[in-house]
């Protein structure tokens, strides 16, 4: 028997509510059904999993589209009445193109994020999906076009800029410039293949109870 499964409150219809959820960013991607044999699928293959209701069918997401969802976790929520599913997502996960299926407001919230968690993964995210679709007037897809050596030499020219504005103390100037080169280097390493999961997982290898280790230290 799968674990859990008999924890899983199915309604009349046979189906539960899934909450899907970047693993990364924390962004809540869409929200789908699921019946048992989706749950069971998802849960064996990692490939998310669901139920359509309009077309009384399982379906897997990206089976088509190729913007995959591979499932990192997948939770029952405290009633058994819900799950979500944590993935890591290929691509946007809205039919429209958009990263989230929830991208209209109807109530403007106050900004509370103030620092960099979650806005890289959400930038890497749209570059690989530029690279992945190579839309017209991307500008994702015309440095892309470039080569790699076009864009590797954005990022020397960024880092100059960086060192230029800190020399001269400006700090709008060096808020712009580090932004332009952080973008810059994502976009290297989505190019050559390298997750911002990797480069995390070295930076929390550095990580030692007195604080943050240089790149020497950590060795």
């Amino acid at each position: 028997m799968t674990p859990n499964l008999e924890a899983l409150k199915f309604g009349a219809d046979g189906l539960i509510p899934v909450v899907t959820q970047d693993a990364r960013t924390g962004a809540v991607l869409m929200q789908a059904y699921a019946d048992r044999a989706a749950v069971e699928r998802t849960l064996t293959t990692r490939e998310a999993t669901y139920y359509s209701r309009s077309r009384g069918e399982q379906w897997v997401k990206g089976a088509t589209s190729g913007h995959t969802q591979r499932v990192v976790s997948v939770h029952l929520d405290c009633d058994g009445d819900s799950v979500l599913y944590r993935v890591e997502q290929t691509g946007p996960a809205c039919h429209t193109g958009e990263y989230s299926c929830f991208h209209t407001p109807l109530l403007e919230g106050e900004e509370t994020q103030t620092g960099l968690d979650g806005t890289l993964e959400r930038v890497y995210a749209t570059i690989t999906e530029r690279l992945a679709t190579l839309p017209e007037n991307s500008y994702v897809a015309r440095l892309h076009a470039g080569g790699l050596d076009r864009v590797l030499k954005k990022v020397a020219e960024e880092a100059g800029e960086v060192l230029l504005a800190a020399k001269n103390g400006d700090r709008a100037e060096l808020a712009t410039e580090t932004a332009d080169l952080l973008f810059h280097t994502l976009f290297v390493l989505a190019e050559v293949g390298v997750s911002s999961a990797d480069v995390a997982a070295v930076l929390r290898g550095r990580e030692g109870r007195s604080g943050l280790r240089g790149p020497k230290e950590a060795g």
